[in-house]
């Protein structure tokens, strides 16, 4: 490589330090909240897996959560959002630049009647639960889904015959230059596991406000028990794992086409494809994200050469390469 161009990198790797040093200061000056750095975000992903993020910034409130973002937008610093981590696959690098988690400072919850405003960063399970017990009917199907309400929305977790978009009336995002908007259900163009923050407007979900039902508490209560041991008896709980990792491809099931592929049990370094479900990747112990990758990989491969079936991957894979 030629001199100046390695000059140039070099010059490049340090403004960044630079820019993240000063951010940091500048964060920590603002007190939006808890701040780490290169904290290994194999703690804050359900699979426990992921290399350091350059910055950790936890913020305690939506206000802090703005602040944060203006300051990461106008230091240069590159900015990735995640929320309860049950959902992804950070790299074995680690991610870039900041990475904002939405956690106990956005856990608000407020309920009138049968509406329900709800912090994005808020468990999805917890709030299925503390709703079931107000008697309010919606979130059964959420027995059991890991994950955060700002995550679910994002794309539109569901099970059981119903999702979000069920019940959503509005969310409460934060987009890249740094507006909030609301947007309604209609705005939000849901369909399976997705929605028009995952490509089209890129988004945080920070708030959301669920339109609910009056029923029975002991039957509401009952049935999100019933859906959430289903998920224990036919899903690896005893392993980390991030759940489903493909798309369904209907009328199919990824499951059943890996399960017909003979890939049940199939491991690559310390990452299996589940013996009891084969649409879920599990960390049998000091897994990579590089042995995940590979099985996937090898997935995709197989289905398509055995049933000529594209899979789609449902985990979000983030982080350096």
């Amino acid at each position: 490589m030629e001199l100046h161009k390695l000059v140039d990198k070099r010059l490049y790797r340090e403004r960044k330090v630079i820019n993240l040093k000063d951010l940091a200061i500048k964060l920590r000056e603002m007190n939006v909240g808890s701040l780490k750095e290169n904290e290994p975000l194999a703690n804050h992903t359900s699979m426990k897996i992921g290399g350091p993020a350059d910055l950790l910034i936890e913020p305690s409130s939506i206000e802090n959560l703005k602040k944060a973002v203006e300051a990461i937008k106008e230091s240069g610093v590159k900015l990735t959002v995640i929320g309860r981590g049950s959902n992804l696959l950070v790299s074995d690098k680690g991610i870039e630049g900041a990475v904002i988690k939405l956690g106990s400072g956005l856990d608000d919850l407020e309920i009138e009647g049968t509406k329900v405003t709800v912090g994005g960063g808020l468990s999805l399970v917890n709030f299925a639960i503390t709703i079931s017990r107000k008697g309010l009917s919606g979130l059964e199907f959420a027995g059991g889904i890991p994950g955060s309400i700002g995550g679910a929305v994002y794309m539109n977790a569901g099970a059981h015959g119903s999702d979000i978009s069920q019940i959503l009336e509005k969310a409460y995002v934060l987009f890249e230059d740094g507006s909030l908007e609301w947007l309604s259900k209609e705005e939000m163009r849901f369909s399976y596991r997705t929605s028009v923050l995952q490509k089209e407007r890129p988004g945080i979900v920070v708030a959301a406000v669920f339109q609910l039902k009056e029923g029975n508490k002991e039957e509401i209560v009952a049935e999100l028990q019933k859906n959430k041991d289903y998920r224990k008896e036919t899903q690896p709980y005893n392993f980390p794992s991030c759940g489903s990792v493909f798309r369904n491809p209907l009328p199919d099931h990824a499951g059943n086409l890996i399960e017909k592929s003979g890939l049940k049990g199939h491991q690559i370094g310390g990452a299996q494809i589940s013996e009891l479900h084969a649409n879920f990747i599990v960390n049998k112990g000091n897994a990579k994200a590089e042995d995940v990758l590979g099985l996937i990989q090898h997935v995709k491969d197989t289905v398509l050469d055995l049933h000529g079936v594209k899979m789609e991957t449902e985990v979000e894979i983030i982080g350096r390469k």
